[in-house]
């Protein structure tokens, strides 16, 4: 099965899902997707570990919290101005971080974010560790009301599979091969006669602008824009649901992300919600250590050796 009919499938299985699953739980699990695909843009296609990209997620959900609250504009408008200010401020992480290389570059992006966090956890319109609480759900284009739990899934839905999309058009772009040569051999690149750190730039702010994206969703979703986005904890989720997916795959994130998302839902309850981080290290760990391509590359491993 290509990829064309396989997405085709993915997308007929999504359609359908809201009728068995809750769907605010599914759309949990589309933000997230869309929030590992974009970190996966950076870390799997470019090669650059970032370890600040709650910022962006957070930014993203204050911005659009803030003007669904304060303002009464359409959401729509509010989630692409999230989005816009994401890309903004990617592009202030992007000039800071980018000419480093390594560890270093993930210094320096951690240590933005926490400014960031710092920044939020002392705004007065953030509400601080209460968080921006009651942010309406509003009317798409000032006619669909997206109170209904269906309705608002199928948005977000919408929004996914236009940034999946872009996604996968970059990687297939001569961009996106650009930013694969850039991974495999930084030096080759630049002696090729590419501006390396042009590239990078421009995949990192594209990168913040999509995770802002799902963060401006998120919270419409549970009408809400909290802490919790901000805080490097969050950096780390997506690493691993990248990791555990595969990096450097399409859809890997997506699957990372519905991984860690259902286990964090379904044993957060009970005694197993005390051990959920160190269930979520153990996963961590054996990922590294048994299958560092993740679930997707070791399938396509295993189909690429045995048929």
């Amino acid at each position: 099965m290509n990829n064309t009919k396989l997405n085709l499938v993915l997308l007929a299985i999504a359609l359908v899902a809201p009728t068995v699953l809750y769907p605010v739980f599914l759309a949990k699990v589309l933000c997230f997707a869309l929030f590992a695909c974009a970190f996966n843009l950076l870390l799997g296609f470019t090669g650059l570990l970032s370890f600040g990209h709650a910022a962006f997620l957070g930014t993203g959900g204050y911005v659009t919290g803030y003007l669904m609250i304060n303002t009464g504009i359409t959401p729509e408008i509010a989630i692409i101005l999230g989005m816009v200010a994401g890309a903004i401020l990617g592009a202030i992480f992007g000039k800071l971080a980018v000419k480093r290389e390594g560890i270093y570059f993930a210094m320096v992006t951690l240590a933005l974010a926490q400014l960031v966090f710092f920044f939020y956890l002392q705004a007065p319109f953030t509400n601080g560790e209460d968080g921006m609480q009651g942010v309406p759900r509003g009317a798409l284009f000032g006619l669909i009301d997206l109170s209904d739990n269906m309705v608002m899934y199928y948005f977000v839905l919408a929004i996914f599979v236009a940034g999946y999309w872009l996604i996968n058009r970059t990687v297939h772009s001569p961009f996106g091969q650009i930013l694969k040569a850039i991974r495999e051999n930084e030096d080759r690149a630049t002696s090729l006669g590419y501006d390396v750190n042009r590239y990078k730039f421009t995949a990192f702010v594209i990168s913040a602008a999509l995770a802002s994206l799902a963060g401006s969703t998120k919270a419409l979703v549970f009408n809400l824009a909290s802490l919790t986005d901000v805080h490097w904890h969050m950096s780390g989720e997506v690493i691993l649901m990248t990791l555990v997916g595969g990096v450097g795959t399409i859809f890997g994130p997506v699957l990372g992300a519905g991984f860690i998302v259902s286990m964090q839902n379904y044993l957060s309850g009970g005694e197993m919600g005390n051990y959920i981080h160190i269930i979520m290290g153990v996963v961590f760990v054996i990922c590294v250590l048994s299958f560092r391509s993740g679930i997707v590359g070791q399938f396509a491993k295993f189909k690429r050796d045995n048929f």
